[in-house]
């Protein structure tokens, strides 16, 4: 039986019916069609998944879609400002040469925005315990760290 579920979706009101079965990866994905998110291992291990939930890292892919009800969800997609432009750490990104594949990109620039939300200027330790839930297949995790040490504010 499907329920319906109100949240916010990168700062806009969404209201859907749901089956109580659904991972918030499936909801985003398919029925929202914020393809950002990506699915790698679908057991929360890997990361390309990440999504934040009240300004917090998730796992979407194991994360049940009932439980955003009430809540605030922002993909890779609602970092972009009003007039289109990327998020300061997006930008970095490019910058660095931090994406590779870029099947990562999207849950690294999440916990990158979560950690720097919380820790202006984190050490490399702390960026590195702070990306850590996030795998880079292409092993570029150099550039990666640099990209987030460039926004952080001394």
């Amino acid at each position: 039986m499907k329920k319906l579920i109100k949240f916010f979706l990168n700062g806009e009101p969404v209201q859907i019916e749901i089956e109580p079965h659904l991972t918030l990866l499936r909801l985003l994905r398919d029925k929202l069609e914020m393809t950002g998110t990506k699915e790698g291992c679908g057991m929360g291990e890997c990361g390309a998944c990440t999504v934040l939930l009240n300004g917090k890292t998730i796992n979407s892919c194991i994360y049940p879609a009932m439980e955003v009800d009430g809540k605030m969800v922002t993909t890779i997609e609602g970092l972009l400002d009003p007039q289109g432009n990327l998020h300061p750490i997006q930008k970095a990104f490019i910058e660095y040469g931090a994406i590779q594949c870029g099947f990562c990109t999207p849950g690294m620039i999440l916990s990158a925005k979560a950690l720097i939300d919380e820790n202006p200027n984190p050490t490399e330790e702390e960026i590195r315990n702070g990306i850590a839930g996030n795998i880079c297949r292409c092993t570029g995790y150099i550039q990666i760290i640099q990209a987030i040490k460039s926004t952080s504010k001394p």
